[in-house]
């Protein structure tokens, strides 16, 4: 049956692997609408999520040194086998600042409605000595016709024992200025302060917003969580599953100045915003596995929380 024209002209799902800064595999994602994401197997990183109009969605440093050991300082750090510095590891765990495999035996299925790609990390013999199971972590990153991006985590004990991790996809959007940015779907809830040694606290405001360091682990949270932009009139909903847990992080000033990896003013266009299993820790008998997923959408900001469906809202725009 022959094509449509119009058919014809929709350029295809792509998949592209290349070298990116100091020659690093990376691999980019593209729809037929315009949008786009980009992931290094350094880390099985995602560095850029683009919508229509070319804009970037993620922050990353201008001054993100892409060069391994060195974990890349924005877009989508994966924190494994720990978050922050809660256990014996090094802060964030090792799975950033590893290099990953394209996945040549995925355990998700195929699909024809997204451009995708499969990677794998399983521990070298230096890992094992700094953490000692064996373990398969397979990261599917999917970029779907609408323009919503989703990681799909799947970690699996091949050990002969059991093993206890925490877990954030540590993301960072990108804002117009942190002063004009409240996040909302966290009000009312338990949360550790991380400036406060860790206290236990609930908020008390009815949305989050930035007027000095904000470091932050909210209990039990919702599934979804958005983040309003005022000044670019664009709201980021984040969907997560197996995640419980919600990170909300900004610098601010004193502690930008003290990163070599991040401009001194950069904190005023970034802030984090990580779905994470931190509280509880997950623990895995052997053959057992996990399942984290997170699924970001950006849409205007008429969009509230709870009010409307990102998909129909992305649909009428």
């Amino acid at each position: 049956m022959a094509s449509s024209s119009s058919e014809l002209r929709t350029p295809p799902l792509s998949v592209e692997h290349t070298k990116g800064v100091n020659g690093l595999e990376k691999v980019t994602l593209r729809v037929p609408r315009g949008f786009s994401a980009e992931i290094y197997l350094f880390g099985g990183h995602v560095t850029s999520w683009k919508n229509d109009h070319g804009d970037e969605l993620l922050f990353l440093s201008n001054k993100a040194i892409f060069k391994p050991p060195k974990p890349i300082r924005g877009g989508i750090p994966i924190c494994f086998p720990q978050f922050s510095n809660l256990g014996t590891l090094e802060a964030h765990g090792f799975a950033r600042n590893r290099f990953w495999k394209v996945d040549t035996n995925p355990s998700l299925a195929p699909t024809s409605s997204n451009a995708y790609v499969d990677l794998v990390l399983t521990p070298s013999e230096e890992d094992m000595k700094l953490w000692s199971y064996s373990f398969e972590f397979r990261l599917r990153v999917a970029l779907g016709l609408d323009g919503n991006l989703v990681l799909t985590s799947r970690v699996r004990n091949i050990d002969a024992k059991p093993f206890t991790f925490t877990f954030a996809y540590h993301t960072y959007f990108s804002v117009s200025d942190i002063s004009e940015v409240r996040v909302e779907g966290l009000e009312t809830l338990d949360f550790f302060d991380n400036t406060k040694n860790r206290e236990r606290f609930t908020e008390q405001g009815d949305a989050i917003v930035f007027e000095g360091e904000v470091d932050k682990i909210y209990l039990t949270t919702p599934n979804k969580v958005c983040i309003l932009d005022h000044e670019r009139k664009r709201t980021f909903v984040i969907n997560k599953e197996g995640l419980p847990d919600a990170v909300v992080w900004n610098p601010w000033d004193k502690k930008a100045k003290a990163m070599v990896d991040l401009g001194d003013d950069e904190y005023k266009h970034m802030v984090c915003v990580e779905p994470a299993a931190i509280e509880k820790p997950i623990t895995l008998k052997p053959n057992e596995e996990w399942k984290g997923r997170m699924e970001l959408f950006a849409v205007p900001s008429s969009y509230c929380s709870g009010q409307l469906d990102p998909k129909k809202v992305l649909m009428s725009s």
